[in-house]
């Protein structure tokens, strides 16, 4: 089921406009995620609204908004003061400028949104902004009402669409100097400089997220499933601390020793996947096991059980490999 839309309005530029939705590019829903229950009944914790000083619980009618003041008073603000100051834009995405990509600092991103066109009028005029921002090479900037909240939106094109990208205001961003003031300002030598230099010329690459693994989401994944199946758990062990660096440059030439041994290795794997082969991921003897997991969406996790001797008095051991939404 798509995703539904967290705001419908109009996007315009000067007088060309069209209807658009906006859509959360992102989502947690995929992630484990866990209730809090009675350890003693198994029973699911429900929380309760209730009045600080008497206890008693209130009801959602005659809750309403307060701005602290001191510590026992509070400026009560009613829902229909917010709507009285609401802003005129609250359904309407006007482009007020247009500024060159590398202007926009990254502390200022907040998080991505999808904007499409709403129904299947207006798919025209929205071409035409979408193509006028392409073409000008540039992120349009607009506002947009989310929540009460007006919010700065860059617009950028993706593809046929386009991708809004929230931004903080300038009061929400703190300043460096905060931090960096008592950072010690070092002199690097040119030796230690180079060698640097090697080490990341070694690990270069394009980034592709497909290659990165939410290790703790797959860890949880893993606990949940060996419990679910009746076996034990075991602590690990903690990592072992790398130490102190006691000589920098002698570090750095381990360091750039260690990547040149996992260069050839590297470039082997990548032959053989070029010729078609997969790595192999499994051994001989193992046997796959679908368990589904509730919670997070429909999902179904693949877990790798290595079969054991038929004399082995001991635990099966189990592990699992990458969850796969079902379906």
């Amino acid at each position: 089921m798509a995703p539904r839309a967290n705001w419908k309005g109009f996007l315009r530029l000067s007088l060309v406009t069209c209807p658009v939705a906006l859509y959360p590019a992102t989502s947690d829903t995929e992630k484990v995620s866990f209730n809090q229950i009675n350890r003693k009944t198994g029973h699911r914790i429900k929380y309760a609204k209730v009045d600080a000083d008497t206890g008693e619980e209130v009801a959602n009618e005659d809750i309403m908004k307060g701005y602290k003041v001191d510590t026992d008073t509070y400026i009560e603000v009613s829902k229909d003061e917010l709507e009285d100051i609401a802003l005129e834009s609250t359904r309407t995405i006007e482009i007020d400028e247009f500024v060159p990509r590398t202007d926009i600092d990254s502390r200022y991103v907040i998080r991505p949104y999808y904007l499409v066109p709403d129904g299947k009028v207006g798919h025209d005029a929205f071409a035409v902004i979408r193509e006028t921002i392409r073409t000008m090479n540039k992120v349009a900037i607009g506002r947009v009402v989310l929540t009460n909240r007006e919010h700065i939106i860059a617009l950028e094109p993706l593809d046929n669409g386009l991708m809004g990208t929230l931004l903080r205001y300038p009061y929400e961003v703190r300043s460096e100097k905060e931090y960096f003031d008592d950072i010690q300002d070092v002199k690097i030598t040119k030796d230690m400089l180079d060698l640097a230099k090697h080490i990341v010329e070694q690990k270069s690459g394009s980034f592709e997220p497909e290659q990165f693994e939410d290790r703790y989401e797959q860890a949880l994944i893993d606990l949940i499933n060996q419990k679910r199946s009746g076996l034990g758990t075991t602590a690990k062990a903690a990592p072992k601390s790398g130490g102190n660096v006691i000589n920098l440059m002698d570090a750095l030439k381990r360091s750039l020793a260690g990547e040149k041994q996992s260069v050839p290795a590297a470039k082997s794997q990548d032959k053989a996947q070029a010729k078609g082969k997969k790595p192999k991921k499994r051994i001989e003897g193992q046997r796959e096991m679908l368990l589904p997991i509730s919670g997070g969406g429909k999902r179904a996790v693949k877990e790798t059980v290595k079969e054991a001797p038929k004399k082995a008095a001991k635990p099966v051991a189990r592990t699992a490999s990458r969850a796969k939404k079902a379906g």
